[in-house]
């Protein structure tokens, strides 16, 4: 049984470049963890291989943005000396604990998770699922307990995966014996961050939507892509009053907003709140809200940015940073896979005591 250390495990799928949502969501979260000296080990991984059960006909796609979700966890400030970095189909350990998870889990149990019913629903999977996409939450069990980890960073969205890793944990640790840690998950502390919608109002920032503003996106691209956001569409003179309700451009103020940028960017305005009351009484118009939105946008992603040039300048370094984290991700995931074999009792070349044992039985009969 592991010690009271303190672990971290968090990770992306490699579907693209990672976007402002992501960023807010969970990267700048990392970053603070990562860096808060209250985690013992923090393991970030590329979920390569899950990225493909609903992939598995464009390889491509996902071999050629693991390296592009590297840059961006190096540019937000993912530390390669205080985090683990790896890829998830380098550790092929995962593949056997989450096959021995399998036995412990019922399908009706699956079918049961609101995480998979919608993934699969936004898929259109349900006459065909991927046997790999359905049994996603065994396989992220495998990933959490390999690394012993007692922190999950994730959204409200993922309680339901992290709770399945728990029963897993305990359904096993009933049986074999105490050998696995139970993970909790570790919810955003800004409420507004849970999930930021895209540019054009809709709920979720997707690729195939065209929707988002990616951490690597020029200055101007991201000039064009807030002045072209999805506002109030009453609010057509300047003198209308305007909501903010289902308003994106204030959806995203209060997620990056700080009382500096008004110092620094709209002073004749001391707070949001101000801001916001002017907007819903009306005199305020779009534009200058966006203005002051693009200005707060720019002053975030500019380091983040000119960081991930600075990286892309030695990729074959980012690629040695990846397997030596593998590396690491692997030595940890062996050992945990050592003790779950040892209590399934199927480390038989291991023990001795069941050799001599047996030598002794035959030897008697």
């Amino acid at each position: 049984m592991a010690d009271n250390k303190k672990i971290i495990l968090t990770g992306d799928r490699p579907t693209g470049k990672l976007h402002i949502g992501h960023y807010v969501g969970s990267l700048k979260r990392r970053v603070e963890l990562q860096n808060s000296g209250l985690y013992d080990k923090t393991f970030v991984f590329i979920a390569d291989a899950q990225a493909l059960t609903d992939n598995i006909d464009n390889p491509e796609k996902v071999r050629q943005n693991v390296i592009e979700v590297a840059l961006d966890y190096l540019a937000c400030g993912l530390d390669p000396a205080k985090s683990t970095i790896f890829i998830q189909s380098q550790i092929p350990e995962l593949c056997e604990l989450s096959f021995y998870y399998m036995d412990l889990v019922t399908v009706s149990r699956l079918q049961r998770n609101p995480t998979v019913k919608t993934e699969i629903q936004m898929r259109n999977f349900e006459t065909s699922i991927p046997v790999g996409f359905f049994t996603y939450p065994i396989s992220q069990a495998a990933d959490i307990t390999a690394f012993k980890a007692t922190t999950v960073p994730a959204g409200e969205d993922q309680e339901p995966m992290i709770e399945q890793a728990r029963e897993i944990v305990r359904r096993f640790n009933h049986i074999y014996g105490e050998t696995l840690v139970e993970p909790e998950i570790l919810l955003p502390t800004n409420a507004v961050c849970l999930r930021l919608p895209g540019t054009d109002g809709k709920a979720k920032m997707s690729k195939s939507l065209g929707n988002c503003i990616y951490l690597s996106d020029p200055a101007d691209v991201v000039e064009k892509k807030v002045k072209s956001m999805y506002t109030d569409p009453t609010h057509i003179k300047v003198s209308d009053p305007g909501k903010l309700e289902g308003n994106t451009v204030f959806t995203y103020l209060d997620a990056f907003s700080r009382p500096e940028h008004f110092e620094r960017y709209l002073p004749e305005y001391p707070n949001l709140d101000e801001l916001k009351a002017h907007y819903t009484r009306g005199g305020l118009g779009d534009m200058k809200v966006k203005k002051f939105l693009a200005a707060i946008m720019q002053e975030e992603l500019t380091p983040i940015r000119e960081r991930r040039k600075e990286f892309e300048k030695d990729i074959p370094a980012v690629y040695e940073m990846l397997r030596k984290g593998c590396e690491v991700a692997r030595e940890t995931a062996t050992a945990t896979l050592d003790e779950v074999r040892k209590a399934m009792k199927i480390n038989y070349f291991d023990d001795m005591d069941l050799i001599a044992e047996q030598a002794k039985r035959f030897a008697q009969e």
